[in-house]
């Protein structure tokens, strides 16, 4: 689904690069795991991979075609959901809100449906009464279970997300990692994530590390 081809990227100078040569491959169905030191280039990656940047070499291609010719705006709108530790919710707008925002945007198959998406946020334990509030009255753990079902209510096939759970207490970390597996495993999304928890990447199908300027699998 997702493919990098002898990927690079630097800042200033190619002479310091964040990492190599990375040549990886993302299959729909699977929840990957980002890890690597602080610094590493992890979360520049992800941005790569959502669109968000221009590699400095080598290629990304979504579904075999790069996406310097699919266009990175054209890519991020119909093909990429993120979710980050920061939620990136709409702190005026209720849950419900939020998520019809959302499909409106990206013209998902149910956008303006409140009915489809008061059945998703009940599936993730967020009642009708909880999803006409504002976000800003939701605890963090509920707002990241939005920002999850953001993604499952819009049509994007890839999800990326950028330590989801760094805020979070070690129950609604496993609980929002099980809705992370549910996103690939029964909605067959590909879902990559960027972790600095071990017990996180466990749980994940496959770990990928970042260390010393390159791709590895764990």
């Amino acid at each position: 689904m997702l493919t990098t081809k002898n990927l690079e990227y630097w800042y200033d100078h190619k002479e310091n690069k964040l990492f190599n040569n990375a040549n990886l491959e993302f299959a729909e169905g699977k929840l990957y795991a980002i890890i690597g030191s602080s610094g590493s280039g992890k979360t520049t990656f992800l941005s790569l991979l959502a669109g968000l940047d221009k590699p400095s070499a080598g290629a990304i291609e979504y579904q075999g075609v790069p996406l310097s010719k699919i266009g990175l705006t054209n890519y991020r709108n119909k093909n990429v959901s993120m979710v980050f530790q920061s939620y990136n919710l709409f702190n005026y707008m209720s849950a419900l809100e939020n998520v019809l925002t959302a499909m409106a945007i990206t013209k998902a198959k149910h956008a303006n449906d409140k009915e489809y998406v008061f059945k998703m946020l009940s599936n993730i334990g967020i009642d009708q009464e909880m999803a006409k509030k504002k976000v800003t009255h939701l605890s963090g753990g509920q707002q990241q279970r939005v920002a999850i079902a953001r993604t499952m209510c819009c049509d994007a096939r890839l999800v990326v997300a950028d330590e989801p759970t760094g805020n979070l207490d070690e129950q609604n970390t496993r609980e929002v990692l099980n809705l992370f597996k549910d996103l690939a495993h029964k909605q067959k999304k590909c879902v990559i994530l960027v972790t600095h928890e071990p017990e996180v990447a466990s749980l994940c199908d496959q770990i990928i590390e970042l260390k010393n300027k390159k791709f590895s699998i764990v």
